[in-house]
């Protein structure tokens, strides 16, 4: 779900350019359940090996990430670990929405409507263990650093940033915010388009940038008020939030009050599946480790051939140009003074 702050966040557009040589925390299941959703056939099938084995997501890690590394971006990834009790609500209608889709996806099929069976195997997405699993294992080939949170990846980036190990994170939600990450990155695709969900149509889209404390100044509060605005909204750990309110009626009430406890006396109809003070604690002291190592390193040719072209039938000239598209982009940032740590 991911909290939605949209019309509040102070962002910016940026180049790429201006992110060279930047390591940026990507949130690995944000990243996988794009994947699987966007690469798939006019039907709505993702991609599959001869044994019918998905390789959507397999496929959008190679080429994507192939395509940050020559644009001089350090990527790495960060895969979630135990949800929070307070998650079981939103992993329940995720799981309820996912259902729903997949009898609308078969009923799409049956009476011909590709488009309608697609955007419903879109919703239906399902990322398994064994995918994950997958996805680890092409990252370490492709010397690609990946981390494994004890709990919410957004919490993990986000201290990883705030450690100062880590540049920004990379997510499409606005959660990593709340959870104290400094900078966000959004939009960190170079393909330049996005589909608008349920339409035939595409809109222009560029990567954004968002200070954390520049945002905070803007709108002349705290990041502990920015979190009670969130929970009135609506967050993974309270999804239903507060009826009526928005996150402009919210930031309104926060900064006229200054605190939660003192808005909710105010709202007739505002109750939570949890205290407050329980989701508050999510945001403030997530379940982090330091137990990682980020190290960036050559891609191993013949491994990634083996496991993507030999196992999963990709084919040998496409991995290949992609991965020597990593080597050439090393090579040429490694000779620039001002990178010569870049990896």
């Amino acid at each position: 779900m991911g909290v939605d702050l949209g019309d509040l966040i102070t962002k910016r557009k940026i180049s790429f350019q201006e992110i060279m040589g930047k390591s940026i925390a990507i949130d690995a299941y944000n990243s996988l359940y794009q994947f699987l959703a966007i690469i798939r056939s006019q039907s709505g099938q993702p991609l599959m090996d001869r044994k019918g084995r998905v390789t959507s997501h397999l496929s959008g890690l190679l080429y994507r990430n192939s395509n940050l590394i020559e644009l001089g971006i350090k990527p790495l990834y960060v895969f979630d670990g135990r949800p929070p009790v307070e998650k079981e609500i939103e992993i329940k209608r995720r799981r309820r929405v996912r259902e729903e889709a997949v009898i609308k996806y078969e009923k799409a099929l049956k009476e011909g409507d590709l488009a309608a069976a697609r955007t419903y195997a879109q919703a239906a997405v399902t990322l398994k263990d064994e995918l994950v699993e997958d996805a680890k294992r092409l990252l370490t080939l492709m010397g690609i650093p990946w981390v494994q949170a004890p709990s919410e990846g957004e919490a993990q980036a986000a201290f990883m940033v705030a450690k100062g190990d880590v540049w920004a994170v990379g997510s499409q939600d606005h959660d990593s915010l709340l959870f104290g990450a400094p900078r966000l990155i959004r939009n960190l695709t170079i393909s330049g388009r996005r589909k608008l969900p349920g339409r035939n149509l595409y809109v222009e889209i560029a990567p954004e940038f968002i200070d954390l404390n520049e945002t905070l100044k803007n709108l002349s509060i705290t990041r502990m008020q920015l979190i009670d605005i969130g929970i009135l909204v609506g967050t993974d750990f309270n999804p239903d939030g507060v009826k009526g309110i928005g996150p402009k009626k919210a930031l309104s009430l926060i900064k006229e009050y200054g605190s939660l406890e003192k808005v909710l006396p105010l709202l007739k109809e505002a109750s939570f599946p949890t205290p407050i003070e329980g989701i508050r604690k999510i945001f403030l002291n997530p379940e982090v480790t330091e137990d990682y190592s980020l190290e960036w390193r050559d891609p191993d040719l013949e491994g990634v051939k083996a496991f993507l072209c030999e196992e999963r039938d990709f084919s040998v000239e496409r991995v290949e140009k992609a991965l020597n598209a990593i080597l050439e982009a090393r090579k040429r940032f490694d000779r620039k003074p001002s990178l010569t740590k870049w990896f």
